[in-house]
């Protein structure tokens, strides 16, 4: 079921340079997809047209089905069922405690002051965070202000949330506390779209993928379908992740069936041969 849809969207920036040149995406309910494409492709400005931030010159978005409009009660419509989250948490981040800042989008719809503290603790809970809810924004790490906003974010319950780069920064265990908090809010039902130009992260993490290059989504699909053709990584400027590539060399060998997914995968290939040696 195709929840987000973008069509043939068109957009210029100051001067003149096209960011988006008849752009075409599908956003499918339930399924992980990765936008991916080098630094400077002008993933974040896709993202600003799929919530409202920015209006494109030509085409339009679709949700559920339905062409979105650009007055005031239309974006607080759309920002209800598209959320976003940008690369930088400073951007977001403005109030003086993590309850008062994830609270915003609610108050901002109109909610009660009861329904609202109620989404916040939901919300902040969902992310493992509820023990931060008095902390200064100021005095939080970077790995905490990103799920913050990704709090503020769930808060307004969207049915689609945009996550801009969302690994960018994090080390290691950062990165996999925020995969697991994205995944339990997968689980309530939010459908997850992220930039990245990490090719190894995108094919872990995400069912689908989609190239972007030169404002054009060159192609979309399942993620070991689309990252397996050379030819179109060649066009987007990136290189076929390790993991796939490594497991299409095996399974041409006859050594796997199934296409390893994670490390763990890889591991006990190797695991298997060592036995057989």
């Amino acid at each position: 079921m195709t929840i987000l849809q973008a069509c043939d969207l068109t957009y210029h920036y100051q001067g003149g340079v096209a960011a988006l040149s008849g752009l075409d995406l599908t956003v499918r309910k339930g399924r992980r997809l990765a936008i991916l494409g080098p630094n400077g492709a002008g993933k974040t400005t896709l993202l600003l047209h799929l919530n409202g931030t920015l209006r494109p010159s030509a085409g339009q978005v679709l949700c559920n089905g339905q062409s979105m409009g650009y007055s005031r009660d239309a974006l607080t419509d759309w920002r209800r069922q598209v959320g976003l989250v940008l690369q930088d948490a400073d951007d977001q981040l403005f109030a003086a405690s993590v309850a008062e800042d994830v609270s915003f989008g609610p108050l901002n719809l109109g909610l009660s002051e009861d329904e609202t503290r109620q989404r916040v603790a939901e919300a902040l809970e969902a992310l493992r965070i509820a023990n931060l809810a008095e902390r200064p924004t100021h005095m939080l790490s970077f790995g905490q202000k990103k799920r913050v906003a990704i709090a503020g974010a769930v808060a307004m319950r969207p049915d689609v949330l945009l996550l801009d780069e969302p690994t960018a920064g994090l080390d290691h265990l950062g990165t996999v506390h925020l995969l697991l908090a994205l995944e339990r809010l997968e689980a309530l039902g939010t459908t997850l779209v992220l930039t990245t130009h990490d090719v190894d992260f995108a094919y872990r993490f995400a069912h689908d993928v989609a190239l972007f290059a030169d404002g054009k989504v060159l192609a979309q699909g399942e993620a070991a379908e689309v990252l397996a053709d050379q030819s179109l990584l060649k066009q987007a400027h990136l290189k076929a992740p390790l993991l796939l590539a490594l497991g299409l060399k095996a399974k041409a060998l006859g050594l796997l069936d199934v296409l390893p997914k994670d490390q763990g995968d890889l591991e006990g290939l190797l695991e298997r041969l060592a036995r057989s040696t």
